[in-house]
């Protein structure tokens, strides 16, 4: 048996996850984990919906639902160029999308944005810390990275879940 406390905690992560098979019981745990692991203030894990063409979470913390169009703010630019960003002066930053800012009063010091990819290779979200004290690093880039491969095939499944369920729903119900 591993003893390092890392693996430790990410097995028990893993464990807790695969107990909440909706993105609204998942997205808190990821999020939770994330923030403790990287030391960052907030979480954002945004999906995408390429019909639409826009962004959304069920969780970004401290503020209700935010839905942006796929090519706004940090996390549209992420989905433009594939690869992590980390934008540690968001403010003198031009994709920095500060409207979401201005109306909750919060104040982005610093971002580390990474693409989430489906088993296909496509983009199917955008996971988001904010204000890591110091900043962010190549080496946070690295875990978040790891954290997004780790993640996406419960966020595709949970996907698939919750379209099954919307769908049941309407045939169920007709609405």
């Amino acid at each position: 048996m591993d003893s390092n406390p890392t693996f430790s905690k990410l097995a028990d992560f893993g464990r807790a996850l695969l107990s909440h098979p909706t993105l609204l019981e998942g997205l808190p745990l990821i999020s939770q984990y994330a923030k403790q692991v990287s030391g960052a203030e907030r979480c954002s894990i945004f999906i995408r919906n390429p019909v639409a063409k826009t962004l959304w979470t069920t969780l970004a913390d401290g503020t209700d639902t935010i839905t942006i169009h796929e090519s706004d703010g940090i996390a549209g630019q992420t989905i433009k160029e594939s690869k992590p960003l980390l934008i540690n002066d968001p403010y003198n930053d031009e994709h920095f999308h500060h409207a979401i800012d201005d109306k909750t009063g919060f104040i982005t010091n610093n971002i580390a944005s990474i693409p989430i990819f489906d088993s296909q290779r496509r983009i199917i979200g955008v996971f988001q810390l904010l204000n890591k004290p110091d900043g962010f690093s190549p080496e946070d880039s690295k875990f978040m990275i790891f954290f997004a491969h780790y993640i996406s095939t419960y966020l595709e499944l949970a996907l698939s879940f919750d379209r099954q369920g919307s769908l049941l729903k309407k045939e169920t119900y007709g609405n």
